[in-house]
């Protein structure tokens, strides 16, 4: 089913925009295909939550050194951050499907490697390199996916709502994925965590390739000829960013990277010092449950506000409760902040990534939302390191303070580029 016939069928159907708020999240799967592409992905990339945390087991396992652990999984999470882009580029051009078949065979191939020079004991520039490759091959079908709901549903009001049901299987993963890799890993064996992401990215990302008629336009197109000619007016696209709004979006979720790393990290500090370190990833569990049922409630609402004015909303909330959890008396206390305050993080990512897409011409609209998820990981590579070194030194509160700090940086940037983020298509066209 094209766009064109998505936006008739509300037409012909008024009714229908009342009982998709009413089910919102039925309707959108109901669409033919979507069902496929939006499970397929959710499979392929369940491993983004067990990737990191695999290597850490595996290499503590073989090493004992968690400080190698760390710099093993940082290199993976940098390799993903400077590579994603440039293959969401690749896809963006040449298609989804012939870009994500190579790209996951080499995934497979550099994983592979690596758990073998990990259980072999290799030297560490082999754990560095190999690890670095398998991160940095990692396929991102989180953009992709989005790619493909912005091309079904474009200038439809349901497309904030599959943004929201992405958004939300995105918090499921983080829940269930590291709960699974831990157990894998440390009941079963070092290496069973990482394999475990191995095979399932890969039957995932062939899955979602094998979905061709879903895949949105590329700047390639057939023409009669060897398909290898660039469509009319597509060179133009490709100067510049993406979407002007990246020039603000990128340092904000940097930002945001960082304070959800610090957080994590004060966490599991904070648990330990009150004596019950096995509760942290139940906290954490909640901070990412209160930001599912955010996302299921905001994805299924219409909204009047203008979508920066949302952005900007959503964002300095988020930060404001994060600015609290310094002060919180107990893991209870916690817990229960984080469920309340966790309420508007989907509603950030989904709105910034809405922004985007608003901007994005069809061929770069991968390449633009693979930026976002991008700096995530260098903001999360750089918070992980600064809150390590305070909670070694000053302990869980301190880097609470540094997560709130990151928070309201990202607000501030926020602020000062707002005119960015109500720039429209036409916008960039004319640029």
């Amino acid at each position: 089913m094209t766009q064109a016939q998505v936006t008739a069928l509300e037409v012909e159907q008024p009714g229908r925009a009342h009982r998709a708020s009413e089910n919102a999240y039925l309707s959108l799967l109901r669409i033919p295909g979507a069902a496929r592409f939006s499970v397929s992905a959710a499979i392929g990339r369940l491993p983004m939550s067990m990737f990191g945390l695999g290597t850490v087991l595996l290499v503590k396992a073989t090493t004992g050194q968690y400080g190698l652990a760390g710099f093993v999984s940082g290199a993976g999470s940098v390799g993903y951050a400077v590579c994603a882009p440039r293959i969401a580029t690749l896809a963006d051009r040449f298609g989804q499907g012939r870009v994500l078949r190579p790209l996951v065979a080499f995934f497979a191939l550099s994983t592979s490697v690596f758990i073998a020079c990990a259980e072999l004991h290799a030297p560490v520039w082999a754990l560095l390199m190999t690890g670095c490759l398998a991160g940095a091959s990692m396929p991102s079908l989180g953009s992709m996916v989005r790619a493909r709901w912005s091309t079904l549903l474009a200038d439809s009001p349901r497309l904030h709502s599959a943004f929201a049901l992405e958004s939300v299987v995105d918090e499921m993963i983080f829940v269930a994925g590291p709960a699974v890799v831990t157990l894998l890993a440390t009941k079963l064996l070092p290496a069973s965590g990482v394999g475990t992401a191995l095979v399932v990215c890969v039957i995932g990302t062939l899955l979602f390739a094998a979905q061709r008629r879903t895949e949105p336009p590329h700047g390639l197109r057939t023409s009669g000829g060897s398909g290898d000619e660039p469509a009319a007016g597509a060179r133009p696209l490709w100067r510049g960013l993406a979407a002007p709004g990246l020039a603000t979006l990128a340092p904000v979720y940097l930002f945001l990277g960082a304070m959800f790393a610090a957080i994590d990290l004060s966490t599991v500090d904070f648990a330990q010092v009150q004596g019950h370190k096995p509760l942290a990833g139940f906290i954490l569990g909640t901070y990412a449950l209160g930001s599912a049922l955010g996302g299921l409630w905001y994805g299924s609402r219409t909204w009047q506000a203008p979508l920066e004015r949302r952005f900007l909303v959503t964002l300095a909330i988020t930060a404001a409760g994060v600015a609290t959890f310094w002060m919180q008396p107990s893991l209870v206390s916690l817990d229960l902040t984080m469920l309340v305050c966790g309420l508007t993080i989907s509603p950030t990512l989904i709105a910034g990534y809405s922004l985007v897409e608003r901007q994005a011409s069809d061929v770069r609209r991968t390449e633009a939302m693979t930026w976002l998820s991008s700096t995530i990981s260098v903001g999360v590579a750089i918070g992980s390191s600064v809150a390590g070194q305070l909670v070694d030194a000053a302990g869980p509160r301190v880097s609470y303070e540094f997560a709130a700090g990151c928070g309201a940086l990202a607000v501030t940037v926020c602020l000062l580029g707002r005119r960015r983020l109500c720039a429209t298509g036409e916008v960039l066209a004319a640029q």
